[in-house]
């Protein structure tokens, strides 16, 4: 089982760094995506959002524009979120963006302009849907009304919602083309594996694409990783974990020992939607060095962003992914196509690996001579600045004598000093070693 999932996601493992669009009727409140959940709101009193969704600036090429330009391989879209709002053009309801003013099957747009940018193409769907009638609500963890006495004695039919959802997933297979990831969203509680019909669901889902990748919660949800790492993986136990909001201490591996893929998703302030009072935003260089841990540990980053209601991304955001991708222009190298480096980790920073090729993540100012260490002297062939591939010097006088088995650089003339990293986020070598 493992090795299909390492060849399913061989292209995933390479292209490390992902773009994860949160996007519906949620941005209008401006709130965080549960809104409808946390503010227990009922569908008539969330149906005012419906009424005036108008995406009227929704323009996806400049969103894939901006993805690729912040060095981004691969997108992923809400198409429908926990409220049941579907940007899609679903024959199977009516709460949909095509019924809305916005008057557009904003999915397909999307499938095509990120494909023209070459960015390859997710979908996210939520098992979840607070909007069906058919879906528990009291008593339930998550449904707004939940606590509703009004609702205590309503029937539902889950049946009936599994076969809208299993249609619905459908129409996503068949109506957009080739699709690269499908991001179902998530299990909990007694909601889980084959309360789904989750086989059935992952059979039809290959019966597409039998190479799409997918994630693991149809059995778990970000806070689990689900039997992909157990002896005895359910054939709808994923392609990767998907550890949410953290970065897993030492990388995920199975009952056996052996990496399993793996991709941290996050945001790039505290909501996964569009919020206008959520002024939290990571710094550039917390999210540069954090995609770089991800990779040092064999895994991949998403990165969320919640696109505004009239359809644009706010400025803010626009030049965070613009930032990124300036120093992905330098330094994308030492992250498409590299994992886990056999050296330990050096206490300055961290080490990425790719063929021959080890990328010194230098996250530390030194003071003097810096210390490769773990890699022998005898193995390392050149050193250079990855951004321009300038020559690095190695030290071998008298302040390092006592550490002959090390190999020992300076980033300037002479030896003892101590001089500014050439990046202050990320300043990234390339060692070649010898074969």
């Amino acid at each position: 089982m493992l090795e299909n999932i390492m060849k399913r996601t061989e292209w995933f493992r390479k292209d490390r760094f992902g773009m994860f669009l949160h996007w519906g009727l949620y941005s209008i409140p401006a709130k965080d995506p549960w809104v409808k959940s946390l503010e227990k709101m009922t569908d008539e009193e969330y149906q005012r959002y419906f009424d005036e969704f108008n995406p009227y600036l929704y323009n996806p090429r400049e969103w894939a524009k901006m993805a690729k330009a912040a060095g981004m391989k691969y997108a992923v879209l809400t198409t429908k979120h926990h409220d049941g709002f579907c940007l899609f053009d679903s024959q199977y309801t009516d709460y949909k963006s095509t019924n809305t003013p916005c008057g557009k099957d904003l999915i397909k747009e999307y499938t095509d302009a990120f494909r023209e940018e070459g960015i390859k193409v997710g979908l996210y769907y939520s098992l979840l849907d607070w909007h069906h009638p058919d879906y528990p609500s009291y008593g339930d963890e998550t449904h707004p009304m939940r606590n509703d006495a009004r609702v205590r004695n309503q029937a539902h039919n889950f049946d009936n919602y599994l076969d809208y959802m299993h249609n619905q997933v459908r129409e996503l297979c068949t109506n957009y083309g080739k699709i690269d990831i499908m991001w179902f969203d998530f299990s909990y509680g007694d909601m889980i594996g084959e309360v789904w019909r989750a086989e059935e669901l992952v059979k039809m889902v290959r019966s597409y694409f039998p190479d799409i990748i997918i994630d693991n919660r149809l059995e778990t949800s970000g806070k689990g990783m689900g039997s992909i790492v157990t002896e005895e993986p359910k054939s709808y136990s994923g392609d990767f974990v998907s550890p949410e909001m953290m970065i897993p201490p030492n990388g995920i591996c199975n009952y056996a020992g052996e990496p399993v893929p793996w991709e941290t998703c996050t945001t790039l302030n505290n909501n996964w939607g569009y919020c206008i009072s959520d002024k939290e935003f990571k710094s550039i260089k917390t999210i540069i060095r954090k995609l770089v841990e991800c990779v040092s540990k064999g895994g991949n980053m998403i990165l969320g962003v919640g696109p505004q209601p009239k359809g644009t991304i706010d400025k803010k955001s626009a030049n965070m992914l613009q930032d990124i991708g300036e120093w992905m222009e330098n330094n994308s190298e030492s992250i498409y196509g590299c994992g886990i480096s056999e050296f330990p980790k050096p206490e300055w920073g961290r080490y990425t690996h790719k063929g021959n090729t080890v990328y010194a993540h230098i996250l530390e100012q030194p003071i003097g001579p810096i210390p490769l260490t773990g890699i022998p002297k005898e193995r390392i062939k050149s050193i250079r600045y990855l951004a321009d591939k300038t020559e690095i010097r190695r030290v071998d006088t008298w302040i390092v004598d006592s550490y002959k088995e090390i190999c020992f650089i300076t980033l300037g003339e002479v030896p003892h000093f101590t001089y500014e990293l050439y990046d202050d986020v990320d300043t990234v070598l390339e060692i070649e070693l010898i074969d």
